[in-house]
């Protein structure tokens, strides 16, 4: 009898735990997300969910996803992401999240979990939240190296912070004897990633730090590395090895200079005059002034007899089996461009940039198109396209450079309009500027330089790229932005027309290269210019709709570009400097980094927002709007004066036609006339404008609606 009562008490309990059991269930997600940004670290806060499915253990788990700007695609975060106190199972509905990439979006979910979520057929119920991280100092540099030393001085080199989160503005060196202590350190500051620390003593060793600094500020002290001076032994030592080397090299060049000289007297012999004029278009490549004591001169790869000897030179050849193709993303004046990935043997997978040489090229075709891979294969600039190889043993030959996630420059600030402070417009003018200071130290001229031409990376980094479009483009390209130099100006004499042909970009092309090909340094500055008015202006078209003819006529009757809306004054006045006729009174590419250095520096310059009545000594292009009888419906005149967002105002006061619009009352005629003069003022005003004008509109239309 008493097992009996035993066994009914087991299943009555049994049972109870089943039913218990049964109406146990998964939580819901948790409830009311709070976000703390600071830089590059996040604070998410969280209220627990409304439902915990009848159990008191419920932990969370933080899902992190790294984005593009358009938030299309995500990818799981990186396992350099620190999560605090831990990313999952976490207890408090609070996680400190750092280590995250500035000016990066990014999408977390916060899960809520149980017991009984394992069993669950369906995923953790969440709550997803996008933040987006501000600006922040870059990364510590990762390692320096010892180019070489002396008994008082050591050059160093290093790479860039792999998180630069910006443009890098230049670099601090800290150096002390190993004997002292820091606090009797020194201090060195260099624009480029390489130094050289002067003023030592010989034979002792010195700590060395560096860090990197951007408009948000520097970055951390790399760690503590020795280096050493020579001492006077090891020097005349040295210099006792190298005295042999010396003095081989020496008679080597004098005996090469003297055969260079016998075998150029020969060929310039049997060189025909037609011959030179071609010579002369492929020098035209170079600038007129020399370049500095030391630095690296770009050469033409079509000096070479044979191109292909240039592409062996400065080009990488890589395996096709290491390259892998995943979607187009564009396509060139060769061929279609693909986004891919590249892994080479003992690196990582990186993502790339693959350009291909269509089927059915010629064999001109194809040394045109590498030719550009021999131009980008000499230069070494974190504001240069990196070209990381070529594929020419395979089909298709490819040209395979560094991917650069946000594209193209103007098309990415169209995408972004307003988006930016002016303080990070003007480091991404600086950022080309750095690229194009580079390229006219090494004595080689774009020609080409536009907005268009000007990739933008995940961190907003700008790099010049694009090395050989306007030179090869063919008589017969439907570009509109590119005009036949035949036809671009009626001062063009016919000789060096016909001798040089093609097609050139007339609304960023300096005067004297529209009309004499006469292509330098200072035709650059001009497009320079051009690109700053595309960029404060975020991507508008330069000089709008007028014709290329007209762009020609105005800019020789000294007109020139207006200051985009909002655009600072120091900056537009830099534009006009630009663009000065004469091409000896432009400033220099290091000039421009200077003086954008100078405005980062000193924030408060930027304040000031142009007017076109500051320069009245320069007459300025005004986008003016058709007469209001030029258009059909209020659509479009609403939309010519900007004014566009005011369309459910009108057709509300019932004026759904241009006819009605015409019959307002004087008031109301008055505010029309308004509209259209704002549509007329000066960009600078564009704002004022704006506010007042709209203000009054509405109250006019409030005013028709009560009639």
């Amino acid at each position: 009898m008493a097992q009996a009562l035993r066994d009914t008490e087991d299943v009555a309990t049994s049972i109870w735990l089943v039913t218990m059991q049964c109406q146990e269930s998964v939580p819901s997600g948790p409830r009311n997300v709070i976000s703390i940004v600071n830089e590059t670290s996040i604070i998410l806060e969280w209220h627990p969910p409304r439902e915990t499915g009848g159990r008191d253990d419920v932990t969370y788990n933080i899902i992190c996803k790294k984005c593009r700007a358009d938030r299309r695609s995500c990818s799981r975060c990186d396992d350099n992401v620190e999560f605090v106190p831990r990313q999952l199972g976490l207890t408090e509905c609070r996680v400190s999240i750092s280590s995250l990439w500035a000016h990066t979006p990014y999408t977390f979910d916060i899960q809520a979990i149980n017991g009984v979520s394992s069993k669950s057929p369906f995923p953790p119920q969440h709550v997803s939240v996008n933040i987006t991280t501000n600006q922040a100092a870059p990364s510590t540099v990762p390692i320096m190296h010892q180019v070489s030393a002396t008994m008082r001085s050591i050059t160093l080199s290093w790479p860039q912070p792999e998180q630069p989160n910006g443009i890098i503005l230049d670099y601090e060196i800290r150096y002390y004897e190993k004997e002292h202590n820091e606090f009797n350190s020194s201090m060195a500051r260099s624009q480029t990633n390489t130094a050289r620390i002067e003023g030592l003593r010989p034979g002792m060793v010195y700590v060395v730090q560096v860090r990197a600094r951007t408009v948000a500020g520097y970055g951390k002290f790399s760690g503590k590395m020795c280096f050493q001076t020579l001492t006077d032994d090891d020097y005349k030592s040295e210099l006792r090895e190298q005295l042999p080397l010396i003095a081989g090299s020496a008679a080597a060049g004098v005996v090469f200079v003297v055969s260079l000289v016998a075998i150029s007297i020969v060929c310039s012999r049997k060189r025909a005059y037609s011959k030179e004029a071609v010579y002369s278009d492929k020098l035209q490549h170079y600038s007129t002034g020399r370049g500095s004591p030391g630095m690296k001169i770009y050469i033409d790869p079509f000096t070479y007899e044979d191109p292909n000897e240039a592409v062996r030179e400065f080009a990488k050849e890589i395996d096709v089996s290491f390259v892998k193709i995943e979607e187009v993303i564009g396509a060139g004046e060769f061929g279609e461009v693909y986004k891919g990935r590249l892994k080479l043997p003992g690196k990582r997978e990186i993502y790339v940039a693959i350009k291909t040489l269509k089927a059915g090229y010629s064999e001109k075709q194809r040394r045109d198109f590498l030719s550009e891979a021999s131009i980008m294969g000499q230069f070494d600039h974190p504001n240069i396209i990196r070209l990381e190889g070529v594929v020419t043993k395979s089909r298709p030959v490819m040209i395979i450079t560094e991917f650069m996630e946000n594209g193209a420059l103007d098309s990415f600030l169209r995408q972004n309009d307003g988006q930016f402070t002016v303080i990070q417009l003007v480091g991404m003018l600086r950022g080309i500027a750095a690229g194009m200071k580079y390229l006219a130290e090494m004595n080689y001229v774009h020609r080409d330089l536009a907005a268009r031409n000007i990739l933008v990376n995940s961190n907003l980094v700008c790099k010049v790229s694009d090395f050989g479009l306007s030179r090869y483009l063919q008589d017969d390209t439907s570009d509109p932005t590119y005009t036949s130099s035949l036809m671009a100006s009626s001062t063009v004499p016919m000789t060096s027309t016909l001798n040089l042909g093609g097609k050139i970009p007339v609304r960023w092309t300096a005067p004297e290269a529209i009309a004499y090909r006469k292509f330098t340094s200072a035709s650059d500055v001009w497009s320079y210019g051009i690109v700053m008015w595309e960029v404060m202006s975020f991507g508008e078209r330069p000089y709008w709709d007028m014709s290329n003819q007209d762009v020609i006529n105005a800019i020789e009757q000294d007109y020139r570009l207006p200051p985009p809306m909002d655009c600072p004054a120091a900056l537009h006045q830099l534009m006009l400097d630009c663009w000065q006729k004469d091409r000896n009174s432009r400033p220099r590419f290091a000039e421009i980094v200077n003086t954008l250095d100078k405005m980062i520096r000193n924030p408060a310059s930027l304040k000031t927002v142009a007017t076109i009545t500051a320069v009245p000594s320069q007459p300025l292009l005004d986008r003016s709007i058709p007469d209001f009888t030029a258009f059909t419906t209020v659509d479009d005149w609403l939309s010519a004066i900007k004014m566009v967002q005011y369309r459910d105002s009108f057709l509300t006061a019932g004026f759904t036609s241009l006819q009605l619009v015409t019959q307002m009352t004087s008031e109301t005629g008055k505010e029309k006339s308004a509209l259209e003069r704002r549509g007329r003022e000066e960009w600078s005003e564009a704002a004022e404008i704006r506010s007042g004008t709209q203000m009054r509109v509405l109250q006019s239309h409030r005013h028709m609606s009560f009639a």
